[in-house]
């Protein structure tokens, strides 16, 4: 089937397009993405997750709605993982996948061609590099990369919301996304491309008091008043983790924000593998931070894993300022020295 290009950007933002499972912190991601200046939003690849796929595509139309968000191409892609059966994380997310919201239905149509056509084409077609950011399970990345593998020479990097140094949440050892997929992610973390690792040592820094987000759910802004019912319900369900405090998780949106600003981040380069053996270790990054050489390389076992820029520290109240900023003001560009900035109201 062939369709016609996607439209070039025409501002100075730098172009991304995003691969969500639309649940509680993917929609806080789109709100920040679509709002933020420096951010040209080229598509928005759907993947079962947090959801299942049909669910996922829904919410993403329908958060884009509340946004008042320009036409962006959303696309249905995979409904499972490249081996495993789905499993969804509704016991977080909600019954909806997105916090049982009650959102209208959108009447947005999506991308006829579906996600890895129209990742292609926004890639391709997009007159600078694009960055993909997959705040989700990886399948429909790394389709992309085995499928087109042309597309490698107009991506300036990758930036994933999955993965961790320490401890996971879907198992002890495994992060959701990366376990939901792990072959997919071993395949987007091999493809030679520039990674960075926005794992659960950093996700769950970035939080939004609870005075804060009252506040924002009765805002006369949709989207806003959104983003504050959101985070309210972040905040039941992790409500018993002593490392997050008193309020809700920016989650995804977070690796977002660290497109915008990578200043915010602190990353170091090292080697990671993804366990792809059945068992407790199943989808676990393993990040080699050895400064010595173990007895594998003094042995001549070939070390495993691939060099990503994996982040251990976040700047969150910078992030939390930055999210916030961000989705609470009307954004608008200014072309000064090629440079965006955000207007507040």
């Amino acid at each position: 089937m062939t369709h016609a290009p996607l439209e070039p950007s025409t501002t100075q933002a730098q172009p991304v397009v995003l691969d969500v499972d639309t649940g509680v912190d993917d929609a806080l991601a789109l709100m920040f993405a679509v709002r933020h200046p420096g951010l040209d939003v080229r598509g928005i690849s759907c993947v079962a997750g947090n959801a299942d796929v049909d669910q996922v595509v829904a919410n993403t139309l329908a958060v884009l709605d509340a946004l008042d968000a320009p036409e962006i191409p959303v696309a249905r892609g995979a409904e499972q993982p490249l081996l495993e059966t789905a499993r969804d994380a509704r016991h977080v997310h909600g019954a909806d996948g997105l916090g049982d919201q009650g959102l209208p239905a959108s009447s947005r149509a999506t991308f006829g061609g579906g996600a890895l056509e129209m990742m292609r084409m926004a890639v391709l077609d997009s007159p600078e590099p694009v960055t993909l950011v997959p705040l989700a399970p990886m399948t429909n990345v790394a389709l992309l990369l085995r499928a087109y593998p042309e597309v490698k020479q107009n991506i300036a990097g990758i930036v994933a919301m999955g993965g961790a140094v320490t401890g996971g949440n879907a198992t002890a050892s495994a992060e959701f996304n990366v376990w939901h997929d792990p072959e997919a992610a071993a395949i987007v973390l091999g493809a030679g491309l520039p990674v960075t690792m926005y794992g659960l040592d950093v996700f769950s820094q970035v939080v939004v008091e609870q005075a804060t987000y009252e506040v924002l759910r009765d805002d006369p802004d949709p989207a806003v008043a959104l983003a504050g019912r959101l985070l309210a319900h972040s905040h039941g369900v992790i409500r018993s983790d002593p490392a997050v405090g008193h309020g809700g998780l920016i989650g995804d949106a977070g690796a977002v924000c660290a497109v915008a600003r990578p200043e915010l981040l602190t990353t170091h380069r090292w080697p990671v593998h993804v366990a792809l053996a059945p068992g407790l270790t199943r989808g676990q990054t393993v990040v080699d931070r050895r400064y010595v050489l173990g007895e594998d390389s003094v042995h001549g076992v070939d070390s495993l894993g691939h060099l990503v820029d994996v982040a251990l520290d976040v700047d969150a109240e910078g992030t939390r300022d930055l999210f916030l900023t961000t989705i609470g003001a009307r954004p608008q560009v200014s072309h000064t020295e090629g440079a965006a900035r955000t207007v507040e109201r």
